[in-house]
């Protein structure tokens, strides 16, 4: 109700465009202790009658930054992209930068952090290693989700109705003999993801190459990107990785949350 009586305030300006206003005023009004509402709850939270809210409501969604489920609303990770251009300023890329440094330093291996965009990851920030040259990796790069460990642990993340959703419309495409081949496999992976608190892909995204990942999550305690350490497989094995190389990434996590935290305030 405050939302739309500032708004209504500021109408009087010239330059003020109310459905603006209207439309962020809707996504505000989701937080950590409402994740999801219904139609009448974004109206009541927001002062907007019934219909504004279900037309804003339907309009964030087609542009992918609401879903629903019939009844419930909530929002998705795309609304990280909003804040893009202020995280580039300092936030998740260069909150990470340091500690994915000091990772990579640590194991002599390629480091990285990723979100979610789509049934894609998007790589936001890395530190290379000349030890692996088979994939070729840059700030912005794109791979799908589910071929990639940062892939699932982001997939991990979701609420099971979005997960549900995603994995009901998902079109496997075969990269390698390992990647994973139907659904129900792929949903037995991120299962195990979300029961252990880490990914582990082997040869699945290209042939040789392994690599794990971890969660990072906001102050709320929602997955927001995920980190990373990829290695050749020939250097390796899932167990050398799993007991030396998940515990360092796991801190390596705890550590850009907590200066993300510190970042946003």
């Amino acid at each position: 109700m405050v939302a739309e009586s500032a708004a209504g305030a500021r109408a009087g300006n010239g330059y003020f465009v109310q459905s603006v206003a209207r439309a962020l005023s809707v996504m505000r009004s989701f937080t950590a202790e409402r994740r999801t509402q219904t139609l009448a709850e974004v109206a009541r939270e927001t002062g907007l009658d019934r219909a504004t809210a279900r037309r804003l409501l339907l309009t964030l969604a087609d542009l992918g930054y609401v879903t629903s489920d019939g009844g419930h609303f909530e929002l998705t990770p795309r609304v990280l992209e909003l804040g893009y251009s202020y995280l580039s300023g300092m936030s998740l890329p260069e909150v990470a930068q340091p500690h994915l440094q000091a990772l990579a330093r640590e194991l002599n291996e390629t480091a990285a952090l990723a979100v979610l965009d789509g049934d894609e990851i998007v790589y936001l920030a890395l530190m290379a290693s000349s030890r692996l040259a088979t994939v070729k990796i840059n700030i912005g790069t794109r791979f799908d989700a589910c071929t990639t460990s940062m892939g699932r642990v982001l997939l991990a993340g979701l609420p099971e109705a979005e997960l549900e959703e995603r994995l009901g419309r998902l079109q496997l495409q075969r990269r390698t003999d390992r990647t994973v081949r139907d659904v129900q496999s792929l949903r037995a992976e991120i299962d195990k993801v979300r029961a252990q608190g880490w990914a582990l892909v082997d040869s699945e995204l290209e042939e040789g190459l392994r690599g794990a990942a971890v969660p990072v999550r906001d102050r709320a305690g929602r997955v927001v990107a995920a980190a990373n350490v990829s290695v050749h497989a020939g250097r390796t094995t899932p167990e050398l990785v799993e007991r030396d190389y998940v515990p360092v990434i796991l801190r390596t996590a705890r550590l850009i949350e907590a200066d993300l935290i510190s970042a946003v305030g």
